[in-house]
Parts: C-alpha cells; structure tokens; sequence
C-alpha cells in the first residue's frame, strides 16, 4: 500500500445487505448502517426499506481519514422511522474491525458478516478504496454522538424487548414498558416525537398481549391509533401505522372474536397495500397469511350483511384479493351473496345483474375438477332463477336449469350437499312446468324432491325447506290437474314446514302466503269458511313480518287478493270486492318486485274487473300498459322487446279490451287514447329515440342536445347487445343499456319541467291524436271479446262510435280465416274465373263492418269522396277491409257503389305513425328515385321473378326526368346496395321476393342477391328525407300472428325509417300481372308532372285508387285487392 499516512483517506462504500433479522422480531420501518469516525462522530447511511427476502440495496459511500483510529465501530440497525427518528433504532448486527482487514480487500466487493440473528447471520457488502482527498459523501456525518434526553431511553427500551422476546420473562417486559413509558410522559401533546412514542409503547404491549403477559388490548389500540392520527395521509410512516394498527384489531378479534375490529382491519389494508411496493417486506408480511389473508378469511366468515355499509366492506375484501389470489372465488361469492340479499329487500335488478356477474367469474375460477365447483355452479344458477322469476327471461331459467343438472351430477348419492341439488333442480324444473307445461319436467321434479326428503329426515335441519318447495310442486301440479290429493297433501307439507321453520327465519312469510293459497284453492273447491279465514290471516301475518319495500309483498298481496275473491265469489259480500281490488292495485304497484308478475297480476285484475263490473276496470288497463311499456324498455335490443311482449299470457287483446271497456263506459275519447297506448308498442318505443325536437331546441339548446346525445346512446348500446351471444358479455351490456336508459329517463323527466313540455313523450291525447285526421277522417276497428265496434276520428270534434253489434269476435275471426282460404284457392284459378267465395265474403264485409262506418261518414259527418285511414286491431288487421264491396245493382241498374268507390282509403298501423309521418313532410329536399329489383334471386331463395326487370324499366321510364334516377338490379341487387339506395333516395320502387316471418316478424325480409335484406336492417336506418316506396312484393304489409296489434311488417318498418307514403301487399302478388298495377299507378302519380308541378307522395293513395280502378278487366280481383296505401 502506497503513499503517506498522514494524507490519505479511505473511500468506503455500502452496498448492500442480507439475511437482517430483527432480534425483536418487530417490522422496521428501514434499515441502516452506522460507522462511529472517532469518539465524537458518526456516520449514518440512508435509512433504505427492507426487501420481502431480507435484504437492503444502499450505495452510499463516506470517505474517512485513515488516521482517525486504528478500527472502525460497524452497526447495522433497524430504524422504526422513516421521517424524524427517535434516538438510534435496534441493533442487528454490530462489530469492529481494523482499517489494515478492510483494505486487504483492494478495492473490490467483499461481505461482512455479524453474530447470527435468530439463528442467521446478517451481512453487509462493502468496497474500500484509498484516495487522497476527502470528497463528497452520502449518508450524515453528525458532529456528536450525544442524543437527546428520551434517545437512551427510547434505545434502552429497544434493548430490553429482544431481550424479553428472547426470554419470554414478565419482569422483562414490565421493564421494556416502564422505558416506554417514561419516553411518552416527556413527549406530551404537540411533542414531535410523540407519534413515535406512542407507537413503541403500543407495540411492547401487543407483544405481551401475544404472549398472554398483557391483558389490556384495548389500551394498546387507542395507542396505535393516536400515533396514525399523528402520521396522516403522506406522512413517510403513514403505511407503518396502518400496519401496526391492523396488526392490534386482528389480534384482539382473534381472542375476542369483535367483528368491528376485523371490519376495520379491512377497510386499513384496502388502504395499507397500495402503500406498499411489491418486493418490500411491509408487503410480504401484510400480503401474507397471517396479515390481508387472514382479515380476508375472517371476513368471509361473517354473517350475510346486505346493508350498504355491508356491501361496501365486501367490495372492499374483495379488491384485496387480486387475480390469481386464491381466496378470490369464495369472496366473489359472498360479495354476490350480500348484493343478492338486499335485492330481496329492494328489488333492484342492478343488484340482481351485479350477482351473477361476480357469480360467473367466481365459477370461471373454478374449472372442473375443483373441489369448490359444485357450490359455484348452485349458487349461480340460485342467481339466474332469481332474475328469472324477476324479469321473466327464459334464457336465464335454461341456463339455470343446465347448470344445476351440473351441479348435481357433481354431489352423488352420498354427497353430503345432494339434498339441496335436488331442492335447486326440483324448483327450477317446476318453474318451467309453469312456462311450457311439459309434464315431464313436473314428474322429475316430484321425484327429486322425494329423494331430497328421504335424505333430510326428521330433524335434518334442512327438512323445513325441502317440505315447503315439495308443497309447492304439489300445489302447482293441482292447478294443471285439479287432483285434490294433490292439494291436499300440499297443505299438509306447508303445514309441517311452518311447523319446522323458526319464528325469526327470513323467509317464514313466503311459508306463509303459500300455505295461505293452497287454503284458498281448497276452499274454492269444498266451500269450507274455515279455510278462506285461515289463508286471510296467514297473509295478513305475512305482510307484518315485511317491511314496505320488500319485493315480497307482492305475493303477499296477490295470495290476499286471491283469498278475498275467492270469498266474494262464494259469498258475494261486496266488501270482499273491494279488499280484492285493493290488493290488486298494492300487488301490481308495488315498485320492488319484477315487472312480468306485476303484469301478470294487472292483467288478472282487469280480467276480473271486467267480469264483475267493477268500476277500477280503466284503472286496471292503464296501470297494464304503463307496466309494459316499463318492462318492454328495460330489454335492450328489438327482438328481445317482442320477447317479453308476447312471453305474458293474455296480454295480445288488451288493447283492443282496455278501448272495448272505455267504450262501453261512454269514453271514447278515452278509448281512442287506449288503443293507441296499448298498440304498436314496439314502435313507440323505437320511436322515442328518434323524436324530432326542433320545438325543445328553440327553447332549450343544451337540452335538447343531452337528450339527442343520450337518445343516441341508449340505441348504440341496443344495437350493440342484440349481436352479443355470450352469456356473460350479454349480462354487461344489458346492465349498460340500463345504465344509459336511466340516464335518458332523467332527461326526460327534465324536459318535461320546461314550460310547454309537460307531456313531452308522455302517452297522447285525444287532441294529441287527431292531428292524424287532420287530412281526413281516421277509423279505427275494435276487435274484442267483449265488443265489436269502431270509432272514427274526424278532422274537428268528439270521436263517433260505431256499434257492429252484429259482429263477435269468433265471426271476426273466422272471416279472417275464410278470406285466407279463398285468397288461395283464387290464386290458383285463371282470370276468367269467377271469384264466387271472395266476392262473397266482401259483401259480409260490406255489410256487417264497412257500411255502418260508411252511413256514419256519410250521414252524420256529411263526408263524401275524400281521404279516409283505416287502422285496424287485432283480427281486423288480416281482413281486407279497403276491398268491402256490396257486389249489388240499384233498382235502376246501376251498380251500387263499394268503398272504394266512395272514398280513398290508406292504412295506418297506428295514429302516432301518422302524426309523426306528417310532422316529417315539413323536410322536403330534391328528389331522387331509386327501383331496386331482384328477379334472380339465387337457389334456394325462391324462384325466378321474369318480370322484374321489365317492371323496373317500366317505372324508369315512368319517373319524371327532372328527379335523379337510379338503377338497382341484378348482381348489384344485394343487401348492402339496397340498404345504400334506400338511404340515398327518397323515393323508391322495390321489386323482389317479399317474405313475412309469422313467428319471428323482425326476421321478415326482402330477398337480395346475396344476404336477405331485413326488417330489422330497415328499422336501424333513419331517413328522414325519405318520402315515398312502393313495395311490388309479397307480404310486405301484413302482421305476425301473434302480435297483430304490434303491426310488424315490412312496410310498416319503411315508414319507421322514414318514408311517409308505402305501398305494401297484404298476400302473394303475380308478378307479371303486377305490372298492370304498377303502370296504372305510375302514370296517375306523375301525369300532371308535365306542366312543371313536383313529386308529391301525398298522392299515392289517391293514385292506387285511380290505377285499380283501371284495372278491372286486365287484372283480378284478389291481385287488385292485395295493394295497400299506408301513410299520409
């Protein structure tokens, strides 16, 4: 080694350490290493956070004269500060060593090791190297090594708790607490050290707590958490507080099992690991089992809380469980179980949709083979049947069903859970029985449940639960067969589970409503007083038990109604009525429980309502279309609105029941306001989105542009979720349709507090309404089962009701049918042949519907040749009531005049449709004409149309030269082409295959070259300009079967989209003879263009009128009758 003594100094570098126990055992907020210079000074490295493998990178470097002392002094300590540290921390390792040892090294890495810790030796690495001048250092290089007066202290006491964790001595301990102590009596409020005293103090106490030593935890955590009141948010021993405070609640829930505490400590770790990087030791030991771990799991523990503050502290054991942690599942669980807990209290469907959500991932992280596996699939399936039963959705009980037949083949005979497999299927399968009467369904189901009674025998604490839902299988099998053994035995299993089932059980009421209408079934059937009295007193017990929200009211109510009906029907006291009445209008209002049972139960009070003559009849309606429209707007896509439209029995006629009833009741003003809320749903809804809003826009810009903007979202987000087919993603985006479908209410229900906008979106009025006859009168026909008649509204005034008091609905019915026949039987004759069985039918036409409106218009409303519109309902909707004919002569030869003949009629599928159409008119841009034809469809979609294209050139030909004409056929015909000319043009010829779908309406479609051009493809364009088609192909304005008031057809959709003026075909059209029309029509739409006057698509129905009527000789009857005019 060279050079002089005297000037040469040592460059000493720490690098690292590893293996650094703490003799205590308590966590350190960092770790140092100390090198006393001389006997006055010393040097401090960085305090440097210890690493999860007890280890500390450091790198700071202190140069020293090498003539200070022959040996250096080395420690390692554990510091309990990160900010101001109160005296020197614990020792962990500590030696000397002689300058001589250290530069023996030359300058390269070497480790130092200290006496064993706990049985390992701590070590630091270290680099010296001799330079000759002092340069800059890291670390601190204090001047003394005299403290202040509470440091001895404060060491001393660091000193005496590894000696007592070591020993495990009281005496020890009492020592350790007695220097503690002393330190926090000189640090009295305000003190800066105080924090740091409080929290050694606390921390001595737990250990002896720990060790049984300490009695007193409760002192110890107020210690703990007046030293973190100390240390807030950003304090550098922030984290460490939160640490040693959780530390102190766990312990004293693990002895004293205080829920609070291990509440707490979750709410502290969900704050507390973010705080700590991965890789430090803070965050192994509170990742740990026995830190986050271990509040997870006691957490999990706690009983169901489905309070809001209950469901948050699951939310927040749940984000301390990250991907891939392996009590991630059981928390999703119990999070799903809490949420599904409080929609039993509050019905919210969010909840409901928010536990399946965490249900389906919490059955993803358990594949098959996982022990946990059956459980998931159960409880996920219980889920999905809630939300059936909730909002009706048949998808939901299949997929609960399959996973439930899962669930089961995982618990065989012998599993200790099989019971409740078999309870979950049985009830599951009963629920379907329900849907689609499959008997097989029922006969397993009662199979299954006495298998699960044979395995909970007498004193099986589960014995209560499966009795109850065999009662129920019973009781719901004598409804199908009216087998009162089947009753019978249902009442006495309800009774021994009520019998089993405790007083405070959560859910003894629903035991209750149910023994109560298996007691008002027998009661209809043997008449026993005793009985109905029963049933009224166990629901009454049953509304007590629930508080005012509870979704099960509803039953409560309903099983009530039930049972005073059924004492009114017996004994015929009015009172009983009235109670009846009063439980219906609770059950189908009550806010909590699903719209399909509020619907169903609305529906029954209307049924019954009308059969005794009750006066709440009206109400009763209103409130059924006021819950459909609610329940139809909460399905997000098109196709799934018509789903839970015709999934309620007995809803297709309540239009048509709800006017029928106001008529009878001298409202027609009211009755034309029901017809028209209760029909074309589909299209209101639709409609909505697309309202114009110029009005709203003049008043209220900022308005008017949110609720465009949500408008837009809200049909996004449907559109979207019509194509999603996984289950999962479909749940999502559903919940987001809702989300945006609140959102939209909310604009909504602001617009309507604007001056002027009340009624904005709100079911029209008759005044409202008659701005559709504004052109002419519009008639709409009434088919119910109560009444036949129509109501025409004019121009000006009071609707007039016409009675065809000779027409029921089976005649209607049945003409429906006949017309249907002989349509087919004509279009198979040659056109000389005489058309014997039509033309009959048109004359009961004439005569039993059309003549007494056409002796109102002419007679009372002194109307003659002038526009009329038709708007028909239910079985009216198939019969062609523009082609009512007297086929007669007059006495003096002449022909007595048909309708047609009278007046010119149009169609319109709803008055709303009409108002909205004209409303359109006033956007009037530069017409452009497109005939898109399709003659050559391809194999398989139909045969070959010859005439198409001489049909499109024809009505090329036929157009005036001043619009912009534009071609469409053959190869270019496809979907996407069509699609774009329908966009671009506003008026159209279409000439192709029609095809109506009677089931799935939507699917109904044009046929194009390549893919099918459909009715939901129609409806998602909006074409405001549009103005005018003529649709040359078949059935192209005729309804589904099962929705005919709902008027689903391909022209109806084209006017939705935008065009205000539709020819559509009722039946099949002959194309060739088709072309007869279509000139016909052609040449009286354009032929007073020649003198310079423009388009006008108002004239179209005045054009059909005139072109059918020239047609006569060249074209038959059923070909002439199959045109329809629809719009203004």
């Amino acid at each position: 080694m060279s050079g002089s003594s005297e000037s040469r100094y040592i460059r000493l570098e720490v690098i690292s350490g590893k293996d650094l126990q703490v003799p205590s055992e308590r966590i350190p907020a960092g770790i140092y290493v100390s090198i006393n210079v001389d006997s006055r000074r010393r040097w401090k490295s960085a305090i440097s956070v210890l690493s999860s493998d007890e280890s500390v990178a450091w790198g700071d470097t202190v140069t020293l004269p090498s003539n200070a002392s022959p040996a250096l002094s080395i420690e390692i300590r554990a510091s309990y500060e990160l900010g101001r540290i109160l005296g020197r921390g614990e020792v962990i390792g500590k030696l000397q060593i002689l300058w001589d040892e250290l530069l023996d090294h030359e300058d390269h890495p070497f480790d130092l090791s200290f006496r064993a810790v706990r049985g390992v030796k701590p070590s630091i690495k270290l680099k010296v190297a001799v330079v000759h001048a002092c340069d800059d250092q890291n670390g601190a290089l204090f001047d003394s090594l005299v403290d202040c007066e509470i440091a001895p202290d404060t060491d001393a006491g660091h000193v005496r708790l590894a000696r007592y964790v070591r020993r495990e001595r009281v005496s020890y301990l009492n020592d350790v607490i007695e220097h503690f102590q002393l330190v926090l009596n000189q640090c009295p409020v305000g003190h800066p050290d105080r924090a740091t005293a409080l929290t050694n103090l606390a921390w001595v106490r737990l250990v002896g707590y720990i060790q049984n030593d300490v009695e007193d935890i409760d002192t110890t955590t107020s210690l703990f958490r007046d030293a973190l009141a100390l240390r807030p948010q950003h304090h550098p021993d922030h984290p460490l507080s939160l640490y040693n405070l959780t530390e102190a609640l766990n312990w004293r829930h693990d002895k004293k099992g205080t829920v609070a505490d291990i509440c707490e400590a979750a709410q502290l770790y969900h704050e507390l690991l973010p705080l700590c990087p991965e890789g430090t030791y803070l965050r192994s030991i509170a990742a740990g089992k026995n830190g986050v771990d271990y509040v997870i799991d006691k957490c999990n523990n706690l009983p169901t809380d489905a309070s809001d503050e209950g469901i948050h502290l699951r939310r927040v054991v749940l984000e301390l469980c990250p991907l891939g942690h392996q009590l991630r599942a059981r928390t999703l669980d119990k999070l799903a179980r809490a949420v599904r807990a409080r929609f039993n209290q509050h019905g919210s469907i969010d909840d409901l949709d928010t536990s399946i959500q965490l249900r389906r991932e919490a059955v993803f992280l358990c594949p098959e083979g996982h022990a946990g596996r059956d459980t998931r699939l159960n409880n996920l399936a219980f889920s999905l049947m809630s939300r059936f039963k909730h909002q009706g959705n048949p998808n939901d009980l299949d997929e609960a069903i399959y996973l439930y037949e899962e669930a089961l083949h995982l618990r065989p005979v012998g599993h200790e859970f099989r019971d409740g497999s078999l309870d979950n299927l049985g009830r599951a399968l009963v629920h379907r029985f329900k849907q689609r009467n499959d008997i097989e369904d029922m006969t397993r189901a009662i199979s299954l449940y006495r298998e699960a009674l044979t395995l909970c025998p007498p004193g099986h604490p589960h014995r209560d639960i499966t009795l109850h839902n065999f009662a129920h299988t019973l009781k719901t099998r004598y409804e199908k067969s009216q087998v009162s053994e089947d009753l019978n035995e249902a009442i006495d299993q309800y009774r021994e589970s009520l019998r089993l089932t405790r007083l405070d059980h959560p859910e003894r009421h629903r035991n209750l409503y149910n023994l109560s209408s298996a007691l008002c079934s027998r009661f209809t059937q043997v008449q026993k007083n005793e009985d109905v009295e029963e049933a009224i007193a166990l629901c009454q017990e049953s509304l007590a038990a629930l508080s005012s929200l509870h979704p099960d009211r509803y039953s409560s109510y309903m099983r009530l109604q039930e049972a005073y009906l059924s004492r009114y029907q017996i004994l015929h006291n009015p009172a009983d009525l009235s109670l009846a009445v009063e439980n219906f209008r609770l059950a189908s209002r009550h806010p909590t429980q699903g719209f399909p049972r509020r619907i169903v139960e609305a529906i029954n009070w209307a049924r019954q309502a009308e059969v005794y003559q009750h006066e709440s009849a009206l109400e009763a309606y209103q409130v059924c279309f006021e819950l459909f429209d609610s329940h139809v707007m909460t399905r997000s896509s098109i196709i799934s609105r018509r789903e839970a439209a015709t999934a309620v029995v007995g809803a297709q006629s309540l239009p048509v029941d709800a006017a029928s009833c106001a008529i009878r009741r001298d409202n027609l003003r009211h009755a034309v306001e029901l017809a028209e809320q209760g029909r074309g749903q589909q299209w209101s809804l639709a409609s909505r989105l697309r309202n114009p809003v110029e009005d709203l826009e003049s008043a209220n810009p900022a308005l008017a542009r949110d609720y465009l903007e949500l408008s837009k979202r809200v049909s996004d987000a449907a559109q979207s979720s019509a194509t999603v087919t996984d289950r999962a993603a479909a749940d999502q985006a559903a919940t987001e349709y809702r989300k945006f479908t609140r959102q939209w209410e909310a604009a909504v229900a602001q617009i309507r507090d604007v001056p002027a906008f009340s009624r904005f979106l709100l079911p029209p009025s008759y005044s409202d309404l008659q701005a559709a006859a504004r052109q002419g009168p519009v008639i709409i026909l009434i088919a119910s089962k109560y009444s036949c008649s129509a109501i025409i509204v004019p121009t000006s005034g009071g609707p007039h009701h016409v009675p065809l008091s000779s027409v029921t609905l089976a005649d209607l019915t049945n003409l429906k049918d006949r017309f249907a026949r002989a349509i087919r039987e004509a279009s198979q004759m040659t056109p000389k042949q005489s058309r014997t069985d039509l033309i009959v039918l048109l004359r009961i036409l004439w005569n039993e519907i059309m003549l007494p409106i056409v002796n109102v218009l002419r007679h009372d409303l002194k109307l003659k040749y002038c526009r009329i519109w038709l708007c028909p309902t239910a079985a009216f909707t198939s019969i062609p009531l523009h082609a009512a004919h007297p086929f007669r002569t007059n006495p003096d030869g002449s022909r007595e005049p048909c309708l047609e003949d009278l007046y010119i009629c149009s169609y319109t599928p709803t008055l709303s449709a009409l108002v909205r159409s004209r409303q359109m008119m006033k956007k009037r841009v530069t017409p452009s004409f497109a005939t898109i034809g399709q003659g050559q469809p391809g194999a398989g979609k139909g045969k070959v149309l010859l005439a198409v294209d001489s049909e499109l050139e024809l009505v090329h030909k036929l157009v005036p030269a001043t619009a912009k004409r534009t071609t469409i056929s053959g190869d270019a015909a496809t979907r996407a082409g069509a699609l774009e000319a329908l966009q671009q043009s506003t008026w159209v010829h279409l000439a192709c295959h029609g095809k109506q779908d009677p089931k799935q309406p939507y699917n109904s479609h044009f046929v194009m070259r390549d893919e099918d051009l459909t009715l939901l493809d129609i409806m998602e364009r909006d074409i405001p300009h549009a103005e005018f088609a003529f649709l040359s192909a078949c059935h192209t304005a005729v309804g589904d079967e099962e929705t005919p008031d709902e008027v689903i057809h391909l022209a109806a959709g084209l006017q939705f989209s935008g065009f205000k003026s539709v020819i559509g075909t009722l039946w099949q059209v002959d194309d060739s003879v088709a072309q007869h029309v279509v000139k016909a029509f052609y040449e009286n739409m354009f032929k007073d263009l020649k003198d310079g006057g423009a388009m006008d698509c108002t004239k179209a129905a005045w054009a059909l009128n005139r072109a059918t009527h020239a047609v006569k000789t060249t074209v038959p009857l059923e070909q002439r009758m199959v045109f329809v005019h629809i719009g203004v």
